[in-house]
């Protein structure tokens, strides 16, 4: 019986099916290779955009911080705007109370008694001066109580001649500043009744 050698044929079948093997090989890491770099050119892409928007909020905040810090700083300047012409009116409204308050203390004031500090809060009004006798500070007191635009005169303070060595007496006092009572607005005159109209 021949006998047939298979081993070449075995061998060429072998290398034939490591060719194979090395070519799918070569093949699955050629596919993971693009696969992995398609990811990451993919994520790349994406970092890539965020990075973008990130960059575009952060000018777009800028932008917002110094419009709202502009605005904070128009605020700011029309507060101020508005206080002084608050303080302007103010003063433009109190300016005959204002005068109207020294002519009544020019006129409350009796002889004999020497002011030498005026202090104005509000519609409080504080005064220290100096009087030949406390009888006179009381005459002032009452005068201010019979005011219109004055009232409710307070003695804060009174020191006596001996304690002063001035040879007259020191005196504190406050009072308050009234507001004059608008006045009530004229009434017109009656409009005469017409006479019926003569019939015919």
């Amino acid at each position: 019986m021949a006998r047939i050698n298979l081993l070449p044929w075995r061998e060429a079948a072998r290398q034939q099916r490591r060719q194979e093997f090395l070519t799918l090989l070569g093949a699955a890491l050629g596919l993971t290779f693009i696969g992995v770099a398609l990811v990451h050119f993919y994520f790349e892409d994406r970092i890539s955009g965020q990075q973008t928007r990130n960059q575009y909020l952060k000018t777009e905040i800028a932008s917002l911080d110094r419009k709202i810090k502009e605005i904070n700083e128009i605020e700011k300047t029309k507060a101020d705007l508005l206080s002084r012409m608050d303080i302007i009116q103010r003063l433009q409204k109190s300016r005959p109370e204002i005068v109207r308050l020294f002519d009544e203390l020019v006129t409350a004031l009796p002889e004999g008694v020497y002011l030498t500090k005026f202090e104005q809060s509000d519609r409080t009004i504080t005064l220290e001066g100096r009087a030949q006798s406390n009888a006179r500070v009381s005459a002032f007191m009452r005068r201010i109580e019979s005011s219109k635009s004055i009232g409710q005169p307070r003695l804060m303070l009174i020191e006596n001649k001996d304690k002063t060595d001035t040879g007259l007496s020191h005196f504190r006092l406050s009072f308050n500043q009234i507001s004059p009572e608008p006045e009530a607005p004229a009434e017109k005159p009656a409009k005469p009744a017409k006479k019926p109209a003569r019939k015919a």
